[in-house]
């Protein structure tokens, strides 16, 4: 927003950055959140050494918030390191998931008749353009399902529960009965994002997802943005259904729209569903994992009889978020029965022994108000899911709902050349 001209005032009831997506330091603070007694044991070192996020996300190196970060030049205050591995569980056990040719041949995911019939499809997909029908090949990409695309490859469940979950991403299955060309570009990025950096698609920022609010809040104030951490929203002031301004510490700022999550605004909002998370601390790496270092599992839900799919993140030291020879994993999933910590697990069973838990149950809200005539705009609750793209999708609603255009990454790039001048891109 302030790239494209308007005066932004950012207003921020916590001490820190970030307000549920926040990476918390030191260690301390974690467990008075989760109110754990006692201070950590010596054992888990310095208190300064941590930076634990709250909300588990890695960023596909293809993907939205990287293309927003690179165009904003946000990246400036950033330093990435690529994700080790990607993993999918089958029968109990952790298989590396195989995004390439030659990763699809050597897996030991499937059998080898299997392994050629998922060959051509990855060969068909790669080629797969929606601009060119030539590549097609009889696939009707606005009306065809993907269910009958797997069918056409005649692809086994199992294939078709990994390349749903692991490779496009989808959290269910409803995904099968719908036209199928978002679940081959989905695929595409991710073979894409794999393609930059070799090891895995996704990226991770040293020092946690924190880092990730206070590059977007300099670069706000680059272009005239203020920002105020501690203060207090007494009020949400309105007129005539209109937002006109916000009420903190007896003073009003005026506005003419108004941007917040749902936290700030319960009357606005429609709970609709839960997710839990289980943050544990291991000072081990995950088994099966040839000793990564950082790595994401997806356990698709056919796997374990859910509907949805349980995620598990890991980083450690080496992203400057733990104390040396520690290592963070990050369990989450939708909930669907009354029994949330029974049905993540699955996940925990893979992360044995763990040294400590910390267990969040959040509801997830999303907004009954579009802000259309109120101007208020309400950002949806962070999902289950370990990457940003769903995040994405909402920002650029958000952006759409407010400024009555779509949102353009090319115009953010010419805005910031205008500023920072073309040399400086080079």
């Amino acid at each position: 927003m302030s790239v494209n001209g308007k005066k932004v005032l950012h207003m921020d009831r916590n001490s820190y950055y970030g307000g549920e997506s926040a990476s918390i330091t030191p260690l301390e603070d974690l467990y008075k959140r989760f109110n754990i007694p006692g201070s950590p044991p010596e054992s888990m070192g310095r208190g300064r050494d941590w930076n634990v996020d709250l909300i588990p996300k890695f960023l596909m190196a293809n993907g939205q918030l990287v293309k927003m970060l690179l165009y904003t030049e946000v990246t400036r205050y950033l330093d990435f390191k690529v994700t080790e591995g990607s993993f999918v569980y089958k029968g109990g056990k952790i298989y590396k998931v195989p995004s390439t040719e030659a990763e699809a041949l050597a897996s030991s995911l499937m059998g080898l008749f299997e392994k050629r019939r998922f060959r051509k499809f990855l060969v068909y997909v790669a080629n797969f353009d929606e601009n060119d029908p030539r590549t097609f090949e009889g696939v009707d990409p606005k009306k065809t399902t993907m269910r009958d695309v797997y069918k056409k490859f005649d692809l086994g469940q199992d294939v078709i529960d990994f390349t749903g979950h692991a490779l496009a991403l989808y959290r269910t299955d409803d995904y099968l009965d719908q036209p199928c060309q978002e679940t081959i570009n989905r695929i595409k990025l991710y073979s894409e994002s794999l393609a930059r950096y070799g090891k895995s698609p996704y990226l991770y920022p040293l020092y946690g997802l924190g880092e990730l609010p206070q590059g977007f809040a300099r670069l706000s104030a680059i272009y005239g943005g203020t920002y105020m951490l501690n203060k207090p929203i007494e009020e949400i002031v309105i007129e005539n259904g209109k937002v006109i301004g916000v009420k903190s510490e007896g003073e009003v700022a005026r506005c003419k729209q108004l941007i917040c999550d749902p936290s700030y605004v319960p009357d606005r909002v429609t709970k609709v569903g839960l997710v839990i998370r289980v943050i544990c601390i291991l000072n081990h790496p995950i088994k099966n994992t040839n000793d990564a270092n950082s790595c994401q599992i997806i356990i698709p839900q056919n796997q374990v009889n859910r509907k949805s799919d349980i995620y598990v993140c890991m980083i450690s030291s080496a992203h400057n978020v733990a104390a040396q020879g520690k290592y963070i994993a990050i369990a989450s999933t939708t909930v669907e029965t009354g029994d949330p910590e029974r049905e993540i697990k699955p996940a925990l069973d893979l992360l044995e022994p763990i040294e400590q838990k910390f267990i969040s149950i959040s509801d997830l809200f999303a907004p009954t108000d579009l802000g259309t005539e109120s101007q208020i705009f309400i950002s949806r609750t962070y999902d289950a899911t370990t990457h940003f793209e769903t995040t994405c999708d909402d920002i650029k609603d958000i952006y759409k709902r407010m400024m009555g255009s779509e949102f353009d990454f090319e115009e953010m790039k010419r805005k910031k050349n205008d500023i920072y001048g073309e040399q400086e891109q080079q």
